[in-house]
């Protein structure tokens, strides 16, 4: 395996950029090279600014390359798929003009990556990890997603060069087994890849060594994340928005939860699985002063069992 550790800003709670406890994200970018990481993403759009320069100084200074640049965002409303569009072109701008990533012996597609991921729907957050309560949509809706999916990542693909992957995540209308089963029928892997992350998939009641090993053809892109059972086990049985998990420290570092991350990095050897995986632990940005503790725990963990 040729495997290379990245990090994200949610590690320090950067996951709505209106809000208003978030740390500055030079801060972010300095804390994450201290920690040992090579690599980062951008975070969601608009909290990372959209200026080259300043962007290009702090990667400079702190020995960082960006990832991936992320929506997170209203997949589904036809109305909103021109601000979508408009984010394609501000996030795929900025990545493909900064110095690029090495891409990794055997890795599908080149870094960066533009990481797709349906989020803000009131209803569906709160049924976050509760396959049997949560809507789905209605066909016409699903439909609707799926055009504006593959206008957004053909966008991304033919006029920057930057490979799109959608990402299955708690509280958005692609969680779920069936409805990752019928992304994978509805998208075709030539238009876009997939990024799994581990804690979604454990926190939506699925196990994530079967999905890594059922979805291997179609992945280009992993998330790690960690989730402390006692937390899980609380929340779930509350009526609960997923952030407000999280704020609760349903994510932990990596090595100190339930997920087997031994048996993950003998299945990515196994699946043949080469290039980028990034470590995400979200949380309230209030408690920011223990990202730097928290990032430095999870890479130390997964060097210590073998990545």
């Amino acid at each position: 395996m040729s495997i290379k550790i990245a990090s994200a800003p949610c590690c320090w709670g950067v996951d709505d950029p209106k809000n208003p406890y978030l740390p500055p994200w030079e801060q972010v970018f300095q804390e994450a090279s201290q920690a040992g990481y090579e690599g980062i993403e951008l975070g969601p759009y608009g909290y990372v600014p959209m200026d080259i320069e300043r962007v290009q100084a702090e990667l400079s200074k702190n020995d960082l390359t960006i990832i991936a640049g992320t929506i997170f965002d209203d997949l589904v409303t036809e109305s909103n798929l021109e601000n979508l569009s408009y984010q394609v072109d501000d996030i795929c701008s900025l990545i493909t003009k900064l110095p690029p990533t090495p891409q990794e012996k055997g890795q599908n597609f080149p870094t960066n990556y533009l990481v797709l991921i349906d989020w803000g729907h009131e209803e569906r957050d709160y049924a976050a990890g509760h396959p049997e309560k949560a809507k789905r949509l209605s066909a016409q809706e699903w439909d609707n997603m799926m055009v504006h999916i593959r206008s957004l990542a053909e966008r991304a693909w033919t006029k920057y060069g930057v490979r799109p992957v959608i990402h299955p995540h708690a509280g958005g209308h692609i969680e779920f087994e069936d409805e990752i089963q019928k992304l994978l029928q509805d998208i075709p892997y030539e238009t876009a890849g997939l990024c799994l992350d581990t804690g979604h998939l454990y926190y939506s009641k699925m196990d994530p060594v079967q999905w890594l090993r059922d979805c291997a053809e179609r992945l280009d892109y992993i998330h790690f994340k960690d989730i402390n059972l006692d937390v899980y086990q609380q929340v779930m049985g509350e009526h609960i928005r997923f952030f407000d998990a999280c704020g609760k420290g349903v994510m932990c570092p990596i090595g100190q939860g339930i997920i087997d991350y031994d048996s993950i990095r003998k299945l990515l050897k196994e699946i043949n699985y080469h290039g980028y995986i990034t470590i995400e632990q979200e949380r309230d940005p209030r408690d920011s002063d223990t990202s730097f503790r928290d990032v430095s725990r999870s890479i130390a963990y997964l060097k210590s069992v073998g990545f």
